[in-house]
């Protein structure tokens, strides 16, 4: 198996792998969370999404006599469905951190760890240092890890790897990397990968463009590959957005969302980088018909200023708007 940690870019790396071994001839299971439209893109064996509810079926009572979480159940019933289905290799994306994630009974020879950035501070530690030992805390014994940041290399040897490979920090670069290691010779990189809610453009007039950014890391690589323009964006609100000297914000106004339920207030900042505005609405977790994980950036079609005339487009969790 491969295993996949980090903080931006996982699926992507996951999905990119699962692809690169396919095209040498591998059976390839793939496992990714979170899910973006159904629960069935998070089990993929040999090209597909695998039969969803099957592969929970198979695991229940397992996970009903054990008490286990859901992400526990999905794990289980990921590696169950591998195993099941005969696949060559696992390309395994971890949920949270690494050291006490589900997926960390793996004894897979590559380790990939994308990037480190502040998440789950409550939970990871409050440092990048703190983090990135959680996430390298599933490397193995003689493993190769591939490292999209050098910084990492000696914890990652102090964690018993046998080889550590510093790449280009691109999803591609990784993916490459990672693939070689398990095959022990180098690969055609030439494939295409498209996920759900990574950079997805639902719309073109106006311009709405989804993606799963949810730490200030990862908003700056959005902010990187969209058009200029102004943009609403509507995020949780327990994002920290205005912490980075990377996104300078101006300050926070009032935008009252206009749906029939009359939503308390939500907060909207402005932040500028590189010719982009942005308008972020940041919704309360605590309103039960938010999507709280997703951006949805919509084109202002302004030509700058803060409009605080602007209303927000609402999603409840199925994806349609309210």
């Amino acid at each position: 198996s491969v295993h996949v940690v980090g903080t931006n870019g996982k699926s992507t790396v996951t999905r990119t792998i699962e692809e690169l071994l396919a095209a040498e001839g591998l059976a390839v299971g793939a496992y990714l969370s979170p899910h973006v439209r159904d629960w069935s893109e998070r089990i993929r064996v040999r090209g597909a999404e695998a039969d969803f509810e099957a592969a929970v079926e198979r695991v229940r009572s397992a996970a009903e006599r054990g008490g286990a979480t859901q992400f526990e159940v999905l794990t289980a019933a990921a590696l169950a469905e591998f195993a099941a289905a005969g696949v060559d290799v696992a390309v395994v994306e971890a949920g949270l951190g690494g050291r006490h994630d589900a997926t960390n009974v793996l004894r897979s020879p590559v380790q990939v760890l994308t990037n480190v950035g502040l998440e789950h501070t409550e939970v990871l530690g409050t440092t990048r240092e703190a983090i990135a030992a959680e996430k390298l805390a599933v490397v193995q014994p003689g493993a190769t890890v591939i490292l999209g940041e050098g910084q990492w290399e000696p914890l990652a040897r102090e964690q018993g790897a046998g080889q550590v490979v510093v790449t280009a920090r691109s999803n591609l670069a990784l993916a490459l990397a990672a693939a070689e290691a398990f095959l022990g010779r180098s690969v055609d990189g030439h494939v295409e990968v498209d996920l759900p809610g990574r950079l997805e453009r639902k719309s073109e007039q106006p311009l709405e463009i989804w993606d799963g950014a949810h730490n200030l890391d990862g908003v700056g690589y959005v902010l990187a590959r969209l058009p200029s323009a102004s943009y609403v964006v509507v995020a949780s609100s327990d994002k920290a957005y205005g912490s980075s000297p990377d996104l300078p914000y101006t300050e926070e106004t009032p935008l009252r969302a206009q749906h029939p339920a009359e939503l308390p207030l939500v907060r909207v900042v402005e932040l500028g980088v590189a010719g982009r505005r942005l308008l972020a609405a940041l919704l309360p977790l605590d309103q039960p018909p938010f999507y709280a994980a997703r951006l949805v950036l919509s084109d202002l079609g302004t030509k700058g200023g803060l409009r605080t005339d602007a209303s927000a487009r609402v999603l409840r969790d199925d994806g349609s708007v309210i």
